[in-house]
């Protein structure tokens, strides 16, 4: 028999193979279980994350003559059958080479029959989008009134291009990329089936490196396998992901630490001579650079996978980049990568890139959190001194008026500090008709909106979640006022987070940011302009419902509610 790829062999045949989409396969299995099937599906989601499979798998289990608990049996003649392509009740299309109204004219004429050998008469449109506006149309009403035992699947990825007409016939189910650790057990459980030997870092950087979609990763994989005879090598992996080397990138970083320009541009030429890609490179700069962000900000925000991608020596170093330093290297990196896009010459551009980063850190080669013993004297010494001042004005406050005049401006105002105006009408507007069910919705879409971003905005966004939503608009919450101020002053960041929401909303809807120290402060100011409290009455059992906490709690996550006592 000729020789299979990994992903077409390890092609899931139960909705239990699928991996990462757990909610929507219980879904399916309890639909088919129950026999409360629909007529007609959407999945919708990136490449390789199991829109089709699961398309089979749906025709097999609603056609299997011995399901079990809404999965197939896969033992059945239905069953394989559907699994070799030979069965005629299944029909697969590819929507890209048949798009036109007459190819679906004909399904429309040929539906109305019934199944021959299967329960059930399965259509799968894959990309579905590529279809014309008159295919689109050809389809409506029968989708709308299929004839009986008839499903209609449709796969894309892409389904801002579908029709509303066409999506609200049709219960959509959105695939997302799966997480790199779910994948790296899937190829763990793989290897070992196989009983091949693997090295386990060069597994982890085929994981990152297949971008959310397992059959990406499986590729990846045929090909490291196949350059050492079905050994998975760290080096294998490096060649054909084009990822750097943990060592290399160290050296690289430490010569950039220690602004020494020679010795990085030396390492650079190094890492291409090797093989590494250039985008790849940028990629690793940037990454390394949001990790560092992150760990500065709480060790707790880099989890334990991104953690045993980046050198122990690296992370160690983050007090010897100041934030305003990974800011700008992550921007410069981002610049770079860019210019690469229509570079004919990539090298010029990274020894440019390098020179650059080098600069950066040779202008603040000290943290900014660093205070030698000299700077800490004369901070106590002005403190001391504002501490007589303020004794004195105290001693004299029944004195003349100039006195007061003259002391009244020393205020503990922080220098420098400029709060940053938060539009609280337009977040009342919000609150005023903000409901559970609608934050529920923004809270699913939202790890489809992370995977929308760039490395840059996914390091920003990761310590924010939404916090109250209505269809005017959604409100958002940062962790840390540092990340809320930087994307208050970036309006280009606000414009691409709106246009992102609206898009997978399918509406038009503002969207407000604020601190999250802040929030329960505005919130509780919505609450009492509107004549909600979120107090009870000594008087009443702690276990009676105060219908003004009930009216909040419809508003907001419980969870964000405190109740406190007069």
């Amino acid at each position: 028999m000729a020789y299979q790829a990994l992903y077409r062999v390890w092609r899931p045949q139960t909705f239990g193979d699928v991996v990462g989409q757990e909610a929507i396969t219980t879904t399916l299995r309890n639909a088919v279980a129950t026999k409360q099937v629909s007529h007609a599906y959407l999945f919708t989601g990136p490449r390789g994350t199991g829109k089709t499979s699961c398309s089979k798998i749906l025709a097999k289990a609603v056609n299997c003559l011995n399901p079990q608990n809404g999965e197939p049996c896969n033992q059945c003649e239905i069953c394989q059958a559907i699994t070799e392509g030979s069965l005629n009740d299944v029909i697969e299309i590819d929507a890209a080479s048949n798009n036109g109204v007459e190819q679906i004219r004909d399904i429309r004429d040929k539906v109305k029959y019934a199944p021959t050998r299967a329960e059930y008469k399965v259509y799968i449109i894959d990309e579905v989008h590529m279809l014309s506006t008159g295919a689109f149309n050809a389809l409506l009403k029968t989708l709308e009134e299929p004839p009986a035992k008839v499903i209609f699947i449709l796969a894309t990825t892409e389904p801002q291009k579908i029709p509303a007409t066409i999506i609200s016939r049709t219960q959509r189910f959105d695939f997302r990329r799966i997480e790199a650790s779910d994948i790296l057990k899937r190829l763990e459980y793989i290897l070992r089936d196989k009983d091949l030997s693997y090295d386990e870092e060069g597994l982890r950087l085929i994981a990152q490196a297949a971008e959310g979609g397992m059959r990406d990763a499986l590729s990846i994989l045929d090909q490291a396998l196949s350059l050492n005879n079905d050994q998975l090598t760290l080096n294998n992996a490096l060649q054909v992901t084009g990822a750097l080397d943990k060592q290399q990138l160290e050296d690289y970083l430490q010569a950039v630490i220690k602004h020494n320009a020679a010795q990085a541009l030396d390492n650079l030429h190094q890492l291409l001579t090797s093989g590494r890609s250039a985008m790849r490179l940028t990629d690793s700069i940037i990454e390394v650079c949001r990790d560092l962000l992150l760990v500065k900000t709480d060790e707790q925000l880099l989890d334990e996978f991104d953690r045993s991608l980046v050198a122990t020596t690296v992370l160690e170093a983050k007090d010897q980049f100041s934030q305003d330093q990974l800011y700008k290297m992550i921007d410069a990196a981002s610049k770079t990568q860019q210019d690469l896009h229509n570079a004919t010459h990539a090298t010029i551009y990274l020894e440019v890139l390098t020179v650059k980063l080098c600069e950066i850190m040779s202008k603040q080669p000290v943290a900014a959190n660093t205070v030698d013993n000299s700077q800490l004297q004369s901070m106590q010494q002005e403190i001391d001194s504002l501490k007589a001042q303020l004794q004195k004005f105290n001693n004299n406050t029944q004195s003349k008026t100039a006195t007061k005049k003259q002391t009244t401006p020393v205020k503990h105002q922080k220098p420098g500090t400029k709060k940053i105006h938060v539009d609280q009408q337009k977040i009342n507007q919000i609150l005023a008709n903000a409901t559970r069910q609608d934050l529920n919705q923004v809270r699913e879409i939202w790890p489809d909106l992370m995977s929308m971003l760039n490395v840059t905005q996914k390091a920003v966004m990761k310590v924010s979640k939404p916090v109250a939503a209505s269809n005017e608009g959604i409100v958002v919450a940062f962790d840390y006022a540092m990340w809320f101020e930087r994307v208050m002053s970036n309006q280009e960041m606000l414009d691409m987070l709106k246009d992102n929401i609206d898009k997978l909303l399918k509406n038009d809807a503002d969207v407000v940011i604020v601190a999250a120290e802040d929030w329960p402060q505005i919130r509780q100011n919505f609450l009492q302009n509107h004549n909600i409290t979120a107090q009870h009455s000594e008087a009443k059992p702690a276990s009676t419902q105060n219908p003004a906490v009930a009216e909040a709690k419809k508003l907001f996550d419980p969870d964000l509610i405190e109740l406190k006592d007069d």
